[in-house]
């Protein structure tokens, strides 16, 4: 075969190659909320997230307080209890204790779980929140990157965020699909979410 044609073949298979790359690498992390609940006060002290499973809803709806939200996702209900570290043992199966998270100044508050998930090189927009979260991993591995540098959340490990107002941008950077729960408490009468830029 003519070298030239062979070379015009390959230089077809990196360009695509490229462009198919390129596409993953921008593709955006799915989002969606799970459950959420407006609050007119936090608890006293540290707060942390407590997130647990339960066998089945009713059980972790009968186990839930005045800060607690329930969900289900990748198979399992969730109850999510926000308090300080230690909190009371319900009849749940503790994953983990997050925290402890940044308080927030509000008139009401906003409690809200979210999940988070997509390919490797997926990624979300530059934003912020006006309150904070906290990150747990359940596949893959997270990056938030922020002014501070990247921190990374591998499968299995919990993670607090920032503080109000912080620029942030989350991505899918291990070599499986990410799937994450993300808790917030944020200012309920301010936008959920807001186009930032990294200084």
């Amino acid at each position: 075969m003519n070298p030239f044609l062979l070379l015009q073949r390959a230089v077809i298979v990196v360009i695509a190659w490229s462009m198919a790359s390129l596409a993953v690498a921008q593709q955006p992390l799915v989002v969606k909320p799970l459950a959420q609940k407006k609050v007119s006060e936090l608890p006293q002290g540290e707060l942390f997230w407590r997130v647990e499973t339960f066998g089945s809803l009713d059980q972790a709806k009968a186990a839930a307080g005045e800060w607690s939200l329930v969900a289900e996702t990748a198979g399992k209900v969730w109850l999510f209890t926000l308090g300080p570290a230690g909190g009371a043992p319900s009849n749940g199966t503790k994953v983990a204790e997050i925290g402890p998270i940044p308080r927030v100044s509000a008139h009401q508050y906003l409690l809200r779980i979210n999940d988070a998930s997509g390919p490797p090189g997926s990624v979300t927009h530059v934003h912020s929140h006006p309150g904070s979260e906290a990150f747990l991993v359940l596949t893959g591995e997270q990056s938030i990157r922020g002014a501070d540098g990247v921190k990374r959340v591998k499968a299995g490990q919990g993670e607090p965020g920032g503080a109000a107002g912080i620029a942030m941008q989350v991505s899918s950077s291990g070599s499986t699909d990410l799937h994450a729960l993300v808790m917030f408490v944020v200012d309920a009468d301010k936008p959920f979410s807001s186009p930032a830029a990294m200084h």
